[in-house]
């Protein structure tokens, strides 16, 4: 047991090594899609904390990842709000609107649970179109760069971006890796499994699911606060059905119920859209052809495969 303890950490903070020393390997491109890539992959894992590890099948995260970024973003551009507490507001937004659409959603359960989480969604997507008055609607608003400075650093700089995200990322990973090892990531799990004999050890399932689908929310609006603040827009588009999808295909590349897969699934996800949209206009077809193929060899993802054929110690 200490032997994977050690191995897992050891795993995990070699990861962020590497992504720190990245910023100084790669090209500023390069460095500024791997800054994307990161917040995109923290807002993965909070779908992870619900679907990979609790079984909760959503397609409604655009609303919580919207929720933060506009709760950050319209104090900044009406109020004339520091970064800071916007971001801290953001953060309050994302896990606020999972617990509200919860008490709702969470009385049903399955393919109805999907249903009502989108249904959801996209009344949060139409309330922004309408409002567009306030809320910019699909055009949007800029975050100003004045803005986007905290203790003196600009974050619209690169590399004060790009350790932003790390930091983000960092605190994000392990934060997870805490929680899936924790007892009450244990309960998350043998409710995905089997959750009429963890009702029968006493545990309630209503209860379980609506505070992991909070945490959830919370690791969408802090992605979404950040991802405005770092990128210096906020719009409409990121409450469509696009973005609740988004961190599904994210955890199912990457490999559902693990604490690194929604990072390389995004990284995966990420290129593999670049690249092909460099060759061809049809790269939709890449990527579904992509994902045919994962469902085909690696149905449980790349990490998660890896775990089933040897690697049995990834949490």
């Amino acid at each position: 047991m200490k032997g994977e303890t050690g191995k897992i950490w050891t795993l995990h903070l070699a990861v962020i090594a590497a992504l720190f020393a990245a910023q100084f390997l790669l090209p500023q491109y390069h460095a500024t899609n791997l800054a994307r890539i990161m917040v995109l992959a923290v807002y993965a894992m909070g779908y992870n904390i619900a679907f990979g590890y609790t079984g909760l099948l959503s397609l409604g995260h655009a609303l919580f990842f919207a929720a933060g970024m506009y709760a950050m973003g319209l104090p900044i551009w009406q109020l004339e709000w520091l970064p800071v507490p916007a971001l801290i507001l953001g953060l309050v937004a994302g896990g606020v609107m999972a617990g509200a659409v919860g008490l709702l959603a969470l009385r049903t359960a399955g393919v109805s649970f999907m249903i009502v989480t989108l249904m959801f969604a996209q009344a949060g997507y139409l309330t922004l179109l309408y409002l567009n008055t306030w809320t910019g609607g699909d055009e949007g608003f800029v975050v100003e760069r004045a803005y986007r400075m905290i203790g003196g650093v600009d974050l619209a700089a690169d590399t004060p971006r790009y350790l932003a995200a790390l930091g983000l990322f960092s605190a994000g990973m392990l934060g997870c890796l805490w929680l899936v090892r924790s007892p009450f990531g244990r309960v998350m799990v043998a409710m995905r499994e089997n959750e009429e004999r963890s009702r029968m050890l006493g545990f309630n399932p209503f209860r379980v699911k609506l505070i992991a689908l909070v945490i959830s929310g919370l690791y969408a609006g802090v992605a979404g606060a950040a991802y405005g603040l770092l990128f210096g827009y906020v719009g409409a588009t990121f409450a469509t059905i696009q973005y609740s999808i988004l961190p599904m295909l994210y955890v199912l590349m990457g490999g559902a119920g693990t604490v690194l897969g929604p990072f390389l699934g995004a990284l995966a996800m990420f290129y593999l859209i670049d690249i092909a949209s460099g060759f061809t206009d049809a790269w939709l077809f890449v990527v579904g052809a992509a994902l045919v193929a994962l469902i085909l060899f690696a149905p449980k993802g790349i990490l998660g495969t890896l775990r089933e054929r040897g690697l049995k110690w990834l949490p």
